[in-house]
């Protein structure tokens, strides 16, 4: 009667919160929004940890290893070597680029009267007010001027605060995730032990042991994909500024260095990278453009087929079709972070399948074998 009893009661209690959770869903979504909002830093922050932990590992592992006189702020200098490798690559990356990126902007601004001159818009212009017989008279001309840029001026002002509030509030969430991945970072191996602990008296051994190896083959796969692809990058990055050296293309370091950073987004990122690379080139001269596009035709078909396979797909072991299809639907759902996550998250569940796959061939295989032998 207890046992009756008590499953009666958590069917009412079920019953009763999906009642709730229907008639208050508006409020609750609400608070799971603000809610999200709020931990956006932190979750900044678990990102930059993660990614920073897999060059701090390869300082304490490595080249800290053997000081024994540094083994108690091994952990410090480990996480500041990697800060500041990070600080460094990137500046050496906008220092290449931003001055070459300044330089092509300031050459296509001082074309463009010159381009206009000669399409002879204004023509076109008079041409086009004579046929359709449009007349304005030029005090209403006037004052509709002034009130367009009355308007212009107004929505640019709104739209400098808007910016500048965003931009502190960037700086501010930016701030605050450094900090809070400092943190993770001194103390992964206690939290780490904590949530063991936590997970070990409340929940099922079965269940502990589960959520164990989903996590263990999720963090296998974004190690291996963070790794191989910043590899696959570097190699892509220099092998195309070498190829434009020795064709003697303008921009060489600036659309090398451009193109290995937008070759971090899997399979596409290249080829925004060629876009941009494209246009600044054609300032220059259109018939080098095309050389360089021919150049990135054959770069990209060498590292699709050779580079990418080899250095990312090997290592996360999924095909190169189910990259394709991760990046194409994660960046249909999420746009560029969802390009980064798709091809680890479909790695992992790959991974799991092909596990458990195994697995029930093995136990089929073993009830096979006690079934002949009875």
């Amino acid at each position: 009667m207890k046992s009756e009893n008590r499953k009666y009661v958590m069917i009412g209690i079920t019953l009763a919160g999906v009642y709730l959770f229907i008639s208050y869903w508006d409020m609750l979504a609400e608070l799971l929004l603000r809610g999200g909002q709020a931990a956006r830093p932190l979750l900044l922050g678990a990102v930059i940890a993660y990614v920073v932990n897999i060059l701090m590992q390869v300082y304490e592992e490595k080249v800290f290893a053997r000081a024994e006189h540094l083994k108690k702020s091994k952990r410090l200098l480990s996480v500041l070597m990697a800060f500041i490798s990070i600080i460094v690559i990137l500046f050496c990356i906008v220092y290449l680029i931003l001055p070459e990126l300044i330089s092509c902007i300031q050459t296509l601004i001082q074309q463009v009267p010159g381009a206009l001159e000669q399409l002879n818009l204004n023509w076109y212009l008079d041409q086009l007010l004579q046929n359709s017989g449009m007349e304005l008279n030029l005090e209403e001309k006037f004052m509709s001027e002034i009130q367009n840029i009355a308007a212009g001026l107004s929505s640019l002002m709104g739209n400098i605060v808007i910016w500048i509030s965003s931009f502190a509030s960037m700086i501010l969430m930016t701030f605050t995730a450094l900090i809070f991945s400092i943190y993770l970072l001194f103390g992964k191996e206690k939290i780490g032990g904590q949530l063991r602990k936590v997970a070990n008296l409340y929940l099922n051994p079965r269940w502990t042991k589960k959520i164990s190896y989903v996590l263990s083959t999720l963090n296998n796969s974004f190690h291996k994909f963070i790794v191989g692809q910043v590899t696959e990058a570097v190699i892509l990055g220099t092998l195309c500024i070498l190829g434009m050296s020795l064709l003697r293309l303008p921009y060489a370091m600036m659309v090398g260095t451009f193109i290995g950073f937008t070759a971090l987004i899997p399979v596409v990122g290249a080829y925004l990278g060629a876009v941009v690379g494209f246009v600044m080139i054609v300032t220059e001269s259109p018939i080098k453009a095309l050389i360089f596009l021919v150049f990135i035709a054959v770069l990209q078909q060498l590292e699709g087929n050779l580079i990418y396979p080899k250095v990312v797909g090997s290592s996360i072991g999924l095909p190169g079709i189910w990259v394709f299809a991760a990046v194409m639907i994660g960046g249909g759902v999420l746009g560029i972070p969802g390009m980064l996550l798709g091809v680890p998250l479909t790695a992992a569940v790959y991974q799991m399948i092909r596990d458990d796959s195994a697995r029930r061939e093995k136990a089929g295989q073993t009830v096979e074998g006690i079934t002949d032998r009875k």
